[in-house]
C-alpha cells in the first residue's frame, strides 16, 4: 500500500515538531516494517522524521516536493514537481491509498480535505496537536467531513490502534 504521512513542517529540533518526534519515528518505522511505501511532502518536520525512520527500517520513501526543492536526505525518490505547495499536495494525496495526519497547520488541513475529496481514508493521530486534533470536532457521525460520506476519517491514539488500519 502507498501511505502518506502529513503534518507539521519546520525544524525537527524545535516545538511543535520536536514534541512529537517519538510518534513520528514509530509511525515511519511501522510503515516500512509492514512493507508499505511511504509518501511525504519530502521536506523537513514530520516528513523528515518519518522518512528517516522508514529508511532506517529498510522502507522506500517517495518525497513529492514543491518547486525545485531537493528535500530531505531520506527520500529514495525526490519528485520535484515544479509546483507550489498546494498543487504539489494534490499530487501527493492522489498518489496514495491512505493518509496519516500528525499535527500540522493549514497545509495539513488542505491535504486532509484533498484526501477526503479524492475518497482516500484519513487516520488522525490524536494527541499530536494542530489541525489533526481539531478536525475531529467538525466530523459528521465522528467520521465524515460532509453528508456525501466520501471517505472515512478515523482517530487513533496509539501505534497499536494504527496497525489495524495498515
Amino acid at each position: 500500500m502507498n501511505i502518506s504521512v502529513i503534518g507539521y513542517s519546520g525544524p525537527i529540533d524545535l516545538p511543535p515538531v520536536s514534541d512529537i518526534r517519538d510518534t513520528c519515528d514509530q509511525v515511519g518505522h511501522l510503515i516500512a516494517e509492514m512493507g508499505h511505501t511511504l509518501f511525504t511532502g519530502g521536506r523537513n518536520g514530520v516528513m523528515e522524521i518519518v522518512s528517516r525512520s522508514a529508511r532506517q527500517a529498510g522502507g522506500t520513501v517517495i518525497g513529492v516536493l514543491p518547486f525545485e526543492e531537493d528535500g530531505n536526505p531520506y527520500n529514495n525518490v525526490a519528485l520535484k514537481t515544479g509546483m507550489d505547495y498546494k498543487l504539489r499536495s494534490l499530487i501527493l494525496i492522489h498518489s496514495v491509498d491512505l493518509v496519516i495526519s500528525i499535527g500540522g497547520e493549514i497545509g495539513t488541513l488542505f491535504e486532509i480535505v484533498a484526501a477526503y475529496g479524492y475518497e482516500k481514508d484519513v487516520i488522525l493521530f490524536s494527541g499530536t496537536g494542530g489541525v489533526t486534533d481539531r478536525v475531529g470536532a467538525i466530523l459528521i457521525d465522528n467520521r465524515y467531513l460532509d453528508n456525501r460520506r466520501l471517505a472515512s476519517i478515523h482517530s487513533v491514539k496509539s501505534l497499536n490502534e494504527l496497525k489495524s488500519f495498515l
